[in-house]
């Protein structure tokens, strides 16, 4: 089963969150937010919250995450 990057993002604490997005709520959440999260948690230890490879994947190219911002 493939979570959504809602359903992901929803598991990590609201500090670490506003850290990752760094003010930008408004948009799309980049990919270096989401990697931002994702080493924090790795370095935590808490590797099974991490989304897969696939997760990842998936959130980009359905568009939940966006690889660059576009003004």
């Amino acid at each position: 089963m493939t979570r959504s990057f809602k359903d992901w993002w929803n598991t990590i604490p609201s500090d670490l969150k506003e850290k990752a997005l760094n003010g930008d709520k408004s948009n799309t959440p980049l990919l270096s937010q989401v990697n931002y999260a994702f080493l924090h948690q790795e370095l935590e230890g808490k590797h099974e919250a991490n989304p897969s490879h696939g997760e990842l994947r998936n959130w980009i190219h359905s568009g939940q995450v966006d690889v660059v911002k576009i003004k």
